[in-house]
């Protein structure tokens, strides 16, 4: 009988914060032969004594494998980490967050010193790495070639999706999903703020709050639609002349309950400058477009 050994590509990971520290330990327990190599060495302890090789300077660190991770603190650090490296033949995955046009740079710097480049993006927290039951993931951008090449490496720690040959397309999508999120949280800071001071227990309203969310997130859905079809009247449930029309109540019950209405006035703005432009008919769509002049 004959068994098939399936041998682990080595890599290298600058970088060990709590990411690259939960990035470190998914590659080692899968298996896998690793370089390691941080600006404060002790951070490096624990992982030598899980099997990876720590490396004396960045530049080691990235002589050693062919494929070199960098999770570091921000983009100067990629500069300052790397001066000193020969990136030539090397696989550069960067997962440092950056911009967009940070990730194109970089890009264009990568091939300038012989590397090819992708960019990722994390979509998890340090605990759900190593963990695919948590559902965490990267989005990758840059030559497919190279990504599939890597795909089942860089596929251990967490699930992976490909968004495009664009280097900065990860960083986009990174940047824009968060930013969603990031609305959602002020949202809910204010229904929090609304209820604050009343006989109304937050743990009882929260899962009130959890629902309806999760039964409005597909109307993502239809704003697509409408954005790559061009028709923003198209399914219009709640045509914008009456949710403008409602603003008020929404402003009065903030001024009555001594809330300050900052976080959700700007959007209200927003959809008063759509209803002025004609776009009564609309659903919401439009304020995209506002906030792209």
């Amino acid at each position: 009988m004959t068994h098939t050994v399936v041998k682990k590509t080595s890599l290298t990971l600058l970088g060990l914060g709590a990411m690259g520290t939960a990035l470190a330990r998914a590659w080692l327990a899968a298996g896998h032969p690793l370089t390691v190599w941080n600006r404060t060495p002790a951070r490096a302890a624990a992982l030598a004594d899980a099997g990876a090789r720590v490396a004396d300077s960045a530049a080691d660190a990235v002589a050693a494998n062919g494929l070199v991770v960098l999770c570091l603190l921000d983009d100067a650090s990629l500069d300052q980490a790397l001066a000193g490296a020969d990136l030539t033949g090397k696989d550069l995955v960067n997962l440092t967050t950056c911009t967009p046009a940070e990730a194109r740079a970089r890009a264009a710097w990568a091939e300038g010193r012989g590397a090819r480049y992708l960019d990722g993006g994390i979509m998890a927290v340090p605990p759900m790495i190593g963990r695919p039951q948590a559902g965490g993931y990267v989005f990758y951008s840059g030559p497919r070639a190279v990504f599939e090449e890597h795909r089942h490496t860089l596929g251990v720690p967490a699930g992976t999706t490909y968004v495009g040959e664009d280097a900065g397309f990860a960083a986009l999508h990174d940047v824009a999903l968060l930013s969603a999120m990031y609305g959602m949280f002020a949202g809910a800071a204010h229904a929090f703020a609304l209820i604050r001071e009343e006989d109304i227990d937050p743990t009882v309203f929260a899962p009130l709050l959890a629902d309806w969310l999760v039964a409005m997130a597909p109307s993502v859905h239809l704003t697509a639609a409408q954005l790559s079809g061009g028709d923003y009247t198209k399914g219009v449930v709640s045509r914008l002349a009456m949710q403008v029309a409602g603003v008020p109540t929404f402003l009065r019950t903030a001024e009555q309950q001594g809330v300050d209405p900052q976080l959700i006035a700007p959007y209200f703005a927003l959809m008063r400058r759509r209803l002025a432009e004609g776009g009564e008919d609309e659903d919401l769509t439009g304020v995209v477009d506002l906030l792209r002049r």
